[in-house]
């Protein structure tokens, strides 16, 4: 294995990426879970509710989507067809699953762009310049005071006050915490491809999926067939 490839998939960078996704998958889908339970509970058994649990779960939901996002390029869940690919000689093969790389880091740099774009005003920064990449940054209007509509603030995020909302204390808790996932989760895709695309180039793969629909279909075949 190449140096450039050991240090994308097996450095301290690497596995630090791969224990904050997982860790951080497993934390929000048993943070809904549990939440999700409790209201339940709460509903039947007491005729209450916790005001603030659904939305919190939709804003949980949408951070388990985002990361799942990445997640599934690491393991190669994505769906894709395979079908012609599969019938191209070694070189050929390769040379497109290249390609695909290179068009999927760039779809990812454009989609690390809009999310940058669309968190930034809610953390008090400005938006990037430029149609297709940063060429720098427009002075923009503070959405910083903007908040949840039911989710109270918890204490360990008062900071945020002074940080980014010119010491206005926030009744709610902000929209910048939920918005966050965006640009953390878009930063997350692009390392993946980027990680995919390098096991390509060093050759320790020949495909960003791990889809085999060509085969699975004659197997299907033949499996029916047999049954009759």
């Amino acid at each position: 294995m190449s140096s450039q490839a050991k240090f994308w998939m097996e450095s301290r960078l690497g596995r630090f990426v791969n224990t904050f996704e997982e860790n951080a998958i497993a934390v929000t889908l048993g943070l809904m879970t549990a939440l999700t339970f409790v209201n339940v509970i709460m509903r039947y058994a007491f005729n209450a509710t916790i005001i603030w649990g659904l939305e919190v779960v939709l804003m949980l939901f949408a951070w388990l989507v985002l990361l799942g996002l990445s997640y599934g390029v690491k393991t190669t869940m994505h769906l894709g067809v395979d079908a012609v690919t599969n019938v191209l000689p070694k070189g050929p093969r390769r040379m497109a699953a290249i390609l695909s790389a290179l068009i999927c880091i760039f779809y990812a740099m454009l989609l690390m762009k809009g999310a940058w774009d669309y968190w930034a005003p809610f953390a008090g920064l400005d938006v990037t310049s430029g149609r297709w990449f940063p060429t720098g940054f427009v002075p923009t209007r503070t959405r910083a005071f903007m908040e949840t509509d039911q989710v109270p603030m918890p204490f360990f995020l008062n900071f945020l006050s002074d940080l980014i909302n010119d010491g206005d204390a926030y009744g709610k808790l902000p929209d910048v915490v939920p918005y966050t996932m965006l640009p953390v989760g878009m930063a997350l895709l692009l390392f993946r491809f980027v990680q995919a695309g390098i096991r390509i180039v060093t050759g320790h793969s020949d495909t960003l999926i791990a889809s085999h629909e060509a085969e699975e279909a004659l197997d299907e075949l033949n499996a029916k067939s047999q049954g009759n």
